[in-house]
């Protein structure tokens, strides 16, 4: 009885330091709106900063979340040792440059070593990572190394395929330019056929 009553109290201290957070950002977003020039009172204003703090909490919501959570009941042990492949996972993120996002595309592989996970969680460690302020080369780095260490396998490939608007709509203003990252760790890096097997079946249409 005393467990619950301790849980529901840390349940109230979070939602209100939530709340505290939340509203320390609207106000942010109120000050940035000012400085550009806007009128923060007009109609079309008024609970903008509201609804900016909000996405800014979602789209950044993978820091309050470890792969621990996700994977506590996912993993099975299962004789299988061929190579396991989840392709085309959608990703979303935002550039800790410019805040402005990046999206694209991740292909993920590992070999088993008497351990698989269930297939949509791979997908779940995506959206972990990239829904924090990122560069795509960590963010894929992240992804490998969490794989790994949670399923120890015989190798993990992660390739990252993503456009970046800090370059379609600032800067260089390169529309048609995406940006690819890779990490190859275990058997993926050590066996060259390995390798080429994982970029074949990926890239394949």
């Amino acid at each position: 009885m005393e467990y619950h009553h301790v849980s529901a109290k840390n349940g109230v201290a979070d939602e209100n330091q939530n709340a505290e957070k939340l509203s320390h950002t609207e106000k942010a977003y109120t000050t940035i709106l000012s400085e550009l020039g806007e009128d923060v009172e007009r109609e079309g204003l008024l609970r903008t900063p509201l609804r900016a703090a909000k996405a800014m909490q979602f789209l950044t919501k993978g820091y309050k979340e470890t792969i621990q959570d996700i994977l506590n009941d996912a993993i099975f042990d299962e004789n299988h040792e061929e190579m396991v492949i989840v392709k085309d996972i959608d990703l979303f993120s935002l550039c800790e440059h410019h805040l402005v996002p990046f999206f694209g595309k991740a292909h993920i592989a590992y070999l088993p070593n008497k351990k698989v996970v269930g297939l949509s969680k791979l997908a779940r460690i995506v959206e972990i990572y990239s829904r924090r302020l990122q560069v795509q080369e960590r963010l894929t780095k992240q992804i490998a190394s969490a794989i790994a260490e949670a399923l120890e396998p015989a190798g993990v490939a992660v390739v990252i395929e993503a456009v970046h608007m800090c370059m379609v709509m600032r800067g260089v203003q390169k529309k048609n330019a995406s940006t690819v990252t890779s990490v190859m760790l275990g058997s993926f890096n050590d066996n060259a056929e390995t390798r080429k097997e994982f970029l074949a079946l990926t890239m394949q249409k």
